[in-house]
């Protein structure tokens, strides 16, 4: 890790981190690769896994401390007592401002780790919110009733407005400014455009629970400069063309 990790709250029970993006949550089948889980052993000794992101995700993320804290909180995420707020930028301009996919999702029978929407998966509801129009994107926020592994984007690639640089449900390609900026033209220094965003651009933004005590919580993560950098160019080029 380059930098060092960000502790959102800490207590006895649990620990919420803002996880980068890149890092895996928990360690792959190999074990080869660094994982959060890991480092948080390594800082607090035992840690329980309650709920997980995927590799390129950045943002909101907890672990719990004890086994106790694991049931608890495991108990809660199972139960949708737990309040996940996402934010997105997705390909395209949605068929509506707001609304709800409700689609089942299950593992591909084929492809391993890769999810699909099936009739015979698990229900599976995301709500959305349009949050800002680019033309070619769209700012949104995601609100998960379910946790089933890569529900968002599964479930923008069923409403052809797939999350960008998705390699398994869009398409892998790195986000330019010139694919969105008329004559844009390389600086003096450079011999090829750098991309803006060169991952999965999606965001674990908030998380909010109650615990069995009736203590609240609620965790915030700021978007990372990756995400916000497009954003601030998107938005850029959006003033220029309204004149």
């Amino acid at each position: 890790m380059a930098k060092p990790l960000e502790i959102i709250f800490e207590n006895e029970a649990f620990v919420v981190v803002n996880k980068p993006a890149g890092l895996l949550s928990v360690p792959d089948r190999e074990g080869k690769e660094v994982s959060l889980k890991k480092i948080l052993r390594d800082k607090y000794g035992e840690i329980f896994v309650v709920h997980r992101l995927d590799r390129d995700t950045s943002g909101v993320i907890l672990f719990a401390r004890t086994e106790e804290a694991q049931r608890s909180l495991s108990q809660a995420f199972e139960q949708r007592q737990v309040e996940k707020y996402y934010l997105g930028i997705v390909k395209g301009l949605l068929p509506a401002k707001s609304g709800s996919i409700e689609e089942p999702i299950m593992e591909h029978p084929g492809k391993k780790g890769v999810m699909v929407i099936n009739k015979k998966g698990k229900p599976s509801l995301t709500e959305y919110e349009v949050e800002e129009e680019f033309g070619k994107f769209s700012l949104v926020k995601f609100l998960l009733h379910t946790g089933r592994t890569h529900q968002i984007r599964v479930h923008m690639q069923s409403l052809g407005n797939p999350i960008v640089v998705d390699e398994l449900y869009g398409d892998a390609q790195p986000v330019l400014i010139s694919s969105f900026k008329k004559n844009y033209h390389l600086s003096l220094k450079e011999e090829t455009e750098r991309p803006i965003l060169n991952r999965l651009g999606l965001h674990s933004w908030k998380l909010g629970f109650t615990n069995e005590k009736g203590d609240t919580y609620n965790f915030e993560a700021p978007m990372p400069k990756d995400m916000k950098a497009l954003l601030q160019q998107l938005n850029k080029v959006m003033k220029k063309e309204k004149g």
